[in-house]
């Protein structure tokens, strides 16, 4: 019997997810947490085959989530699911652990397909994804200027793209503002940035942000 959890905060996203698993696998055990939190604390009382993540949740980031959820559960495979590009997040969340990337435009029968190879001990990457991996791992290929960022500068680019203030980033990552503003100096240093202004423009040119995002 396949135990599948499921992790979103959105109810309908769940459910729907819960509809097309519970179609394709008959039988099928299949659990929900709405964060963070609550999927780590299912992880540690249950035993599950593989989760299922959500990677723009409220509260932990997807990615903080993925490397937590891995220390204590290292060979429990975790196919991300995310409403970004896969050219944003992608190649950090397989480096982080994860077993497949699959965007939430995805058809369903792609993420039962998705789940049906890392089910059987493989990975799940598209063809872009593949590429993405292919010119990461080339010398000679020069990396942009994000891709010098630590995932935590990373995560704070991102926030501070959307327009976040560095009072709520700082909530969010439940840290103090004073460490935000020392990411925020490295992340202009590293990417020889000057202001928030320049950060901005660079990550919607780059399609690190959605331009919806608030």
């Amino acid at each position: 019997m396949i135990k599948i959890l499921v992790v979103d905060d959105h109810a309908v996203v769940r459910q729907g997810v819960r509809q097309i698993l519970s179609e394709q696998f008959h039988g099928a055990v299949i659990g929900e947490a709405q964060n963070a939190e609550e999927m780590i604390e299912r992880v540690r009382k249950n035993s599950w085959d593989i989760v299922l993540l959500d990677i723009g949740m409220p509260g932990k980031s997807g990615l903080d989530a993925l490397k937590e959820l891995k220390q204590g559960r290292p060979k429990l495979p975790v196919l991300v699911l995310s409403a970004y590009p896969e050219d944003q997040l992608a190649l950090r969340m397989l480096k982080a652990g994860a077993a497949g990337y699959l965007s939430k435009d995805s058809a369903p029968n792609e993420l039962v397909q998705a789940l049906r190879k890392i089910l059987g001990g493989g990975k799940f990457i598209s063809a872009s994804v593949a590429e993405l991996l292919a010119s990461n791992l080339s010398d000679h290929s020069e990396k942009p200027p994000h891709e010098l960022l630590s995932d935590r500068e990373y995560q704070v680019m991102c926030l501070i793209a959307v327009g976040k203030s560095l009072k709520d980033i700082a909530d969010d990552l439940c840290v103090g503002v004073s460490t935000i503003n020392t990411y925020r100096a490295r992340i202009l240093e590293k990417m020889q940035l000057k202001n928030n202004t320049e950060l901005t423009h660079y990550a919607i040119e780059n399609r690190l942000v959605n331009r919806l995002v608030s």
